[in-house]
């Protein structure tokens, strides 16, 4: 017995030496170095005209009273947000997220050691939601250095810092879950998820490798609570730089375009056209006139290598095609009739952002339904109907509470409820208000350049 016991302790040293070579990471010296680099973004935007009530209105004594035996009162009140960012250059440059300062009046960066900076908006871009800020400095700023996410590893440690509701420098670590995510309507993004703690105010932070080097932006987090769930999204900080280089010098962000509509092959698809596995892009419609027409890319090809990338799936294909500079002659395979084809493409460009998101101060009619919803939303103009080719809709100005929950965001187009098209705000709040309050209704939102259904379960249940 006392052979076996010896025995055993003998194969459980090289484990107990193995698990003390193998201690957690020490983020301090992290934290320290890079934390000057981090700041903190508060902005102001003026809303105009009647409104849900802006935060602390039910602490008026008279509200009650005005709220249910007084006319409706346009009225103007401060919102206010709060995000992070991080310093790019000395003099001055930062990146944050496009939502952390989008309509702001107003925008003040504080650093670390309390120094406040009004700051100005060079560039925003809505599709991959970055932005680049410029402050003035009396002297040299502290910068971050730049990683390279393709070098991540699944598994890997990382640390977020940011200003979650409002406490600066915030530090929180965890570990890269998975790489190149696509999310819903984010066709332009490999996201890297992790489940470092990301709530609001991280938004616009960096997220750091075990290095001190950026690998990129927190943007997003998956949530049916409005909190951290172990699941957030960042945004490689290649495709940022990509990004912000192009708005520093052109204010404008240039993406390729070939014109086509495509699917995901599954492997019911692949068998049916004789694919080896299930991968690739297929084209289910291809714009007439258009740079893949053009090519002679016809519906039912499945496009499997752009510029020679090879496409693993659907999902990639945006990504590549977006990033490749508009007038580039690049070669597509396509696999065709059971055998692959090379065909030579000249890329197209993407037409920037649509109009729909312009500002309209002064005009935002709302109502009850609408304000139980938390959302508010304005008329189009007849500028905004023409860009986005629509008869009616309404833009979303602001988004809260169970609207928000369900997806809805500010800058949306509501084209119709079910089958019933929008044309004002007033057919909006009275499809909401009217039938059953449990039920859920689908809101047809146009977002950017395409159109989804939405969800949306009237009293938030």
């Amino acid at each position: 017995m006392c052979k076996h016991l010896i025995a055993a302790l003998a194969l459980c040293a090289p484990l107990a030496v193995l698990a003390q070579g193998r201690d957690l990471p020490d983020f301090a010296d992290l934290a320290e170095k890079q934390a000057p680099a981090v700041v903190n973004i508060s902005t102001t935007s003026t809303m105009h005209g009647q409104q849900a009530a802006p935060p602390g209105a039910e602490e008026d004594p008279f509200f009650d009273f005005f709220r249910r035996f007084g006319p409706p009162q346009p009225r103007d009140y401060e919102a206010r947000s709060l995000g992070s960012g991080f310093i790019i250059s000395q003099d001055g440059y930062l990146l944050t997220n496009a939502h952390v300062v989008e309509a702001a009046d107003e925008i003040t960066v504080r650093l670390n050691d309390k120094r406040e900076y009004k700051a100005r908006v060079i560039g925003t871009d809505k599709r991959t939601d970055v932005a680049v800020l410029k402050i003035e400095p009396s002297g040299p700023l502290p910068t971050v250095s730049i990683g390279d996410p393709n070098k991540l590893r699944v598994g890997e440690w990382v640390v977020a810092i940011g200003s979650p509701f409002g406490f600066d420098s915030t530090v929180t670590a965890g570990i890269v879950s998975a790489k190149g995510r696509s999310l819903p309507q984010e066709n332009f993004v490999p996201f890297l998820q992790t489940d470092v703690a990301i709530n609001p105010g991280n938004s616009g932070g960096p997220l750091f490798n075990l290095k001190g080097e950026v690998i990129g932006i927190n943007s997003m987090i998956f949530s049916r609570t409005g909190g951290f769930m172990g699941v957030s999204f960042a945004i490689p900080i290649d495709v940022a730089i990509d990004v912000a280089r192009q708005l520093q010098s052109s204010g404008r962000v240039s993406r390729g375009r070939i014109g086509v509509v495509i699917q995901e092959v599954t492997k019911e698809l692949a068998d049916s056209f004789g694919l080896p596995k299930a991968a690739g892009a297929l084209v289910n419609s291809v714009e007439k006139g258009g740079p893949a027409d053009k090519a002679g890319i016809a519906p039912s090809d499945v496009i499997v290598k752009f510029d020679n990338k090879e496409i693993g799936s659907s999902n990639e294909l945006p990504r590549i095609v977006a990033a490749t500079r508009p007038g580039s002659k690049v070669s597509v395979q396509v696999w065709r009739k059971g055998e692959r084809k090379d065909l030579q493409l000249t890329v197209g460009e993407t037409p920037e952002e649509r109009a729909a998101a312009k500002r309209q101060p002064g005009k935002k009619p709302s109502g009850e339904a609408l304000a139980k919803l938390g959302l508010t939303v304005s008329e189009l103009s007849a500028e905004q109907r023409r860009e986005l080719n629509v008869a009616g809709g309404v833009l979303v100005e602001t988004a809260d509470g169970i609207a928000a929950r369900a997806g809805i965001r500010r800058g949306d187009v509501i084209l119709a409820v079910g089958n019933q098209e929008v044309k004002s705000a007033d057919d909006l709040n009275r499809f909401l208000a009217s039938g059953d309050k449990s039920r859920t209704v689908a809101l047809l939102v146009r977002r950017g350049d395409s159109s989804i259904y939405v969800p949306l379960r009237i009293n938030g249940n």
